[in-house]
């Protein structure tokens, strides 16, 4: 079987929209990314993350577990900064599969997100990470199975987050994606397949 490290979708035409309901995001408090092993802090800060769908029996619990992908639970429930972002519910929405955990995760300048997997993450197994920057630069390298993807603002990407993975952002900027966790289905898996970028 011929195994995907990566696809590239489609390319959000929204993007504006997105651009300005982030903005509003970035005034909300973010959570140091809980994994502190696997990344290396910049002088401008390290991994932080905003939870906007999470575990239903997290709805109400404090952020650090909302902010958790779970791959076994079966309820998710949108969270309050998600249902006051319209372009991002729009866009959510145009995903013809099940959506489970969707969260903004910011990489700092200067920051890295060392080599690791996510166990089961993938395609083959029946779980799909979707990865869409909504700030980057030229000089955020994203790797996946030892292969640049070559990722772009707007720019909505499958990541085969069981195959070994790391971030490096040696830019001035911080990079802030949408990272969504999914079910996959015949829709995802067809889209996949026929992504015309992949790897």
């Amino acid at each position: 079987m011929d195994i995907c490290s990566f696809a590239l979708l489609a390319q959000v035409t929204n993007s504006l929209s997105l651009q300005q309901e982030l903005n509003a995001l970035l005034l909300q408090d973010w959570l140091p990314h809980v994994n502190q092993r696997d990344y290396r802090q910049g002088d401008q800060g390290g991994w932080d993350v905003l939870p906007l769908r999470c575990a239903a029996e997290y709805q109400t619990a404090h952020p650090i577990l909302q902010a958790f992908s779970i791959a076994t639970q079966d309820h998710w429930h949108d969270l309050p900064s998600l249902e006051s972002s319209p372009a991002l519910c729009r866009f959510l929405q145009s995903l013809f599969c099940p959506v489970k955990s969707v969260r903004l995760m910011r990489l700092h300048a200067g920051a890295e997100i060392k080599p690791h997997r996510d166990q089961g993450l993938c395609l083959e197994q029946g779980e799909a990470r979707l990865h869409l920057p909504l700030q980057t630069n030229e000089q955020l390298n994203f790797y996946v199975d030892d292969k640049r993807v070559p990722m772009q603002a707007g720019d909505l990407w499958y990541i085969n987050a069981d195959q070994v993975h790391w971030v490096e952002n040696k830019g001035q900027d911080a990079r802030i994606n949408l990272v969504i966790d999914c079910e996959v289905n015949t829709w995802l898996r067809e889209l996949i397949d026929a992504a015309k970028f992949r790897a």
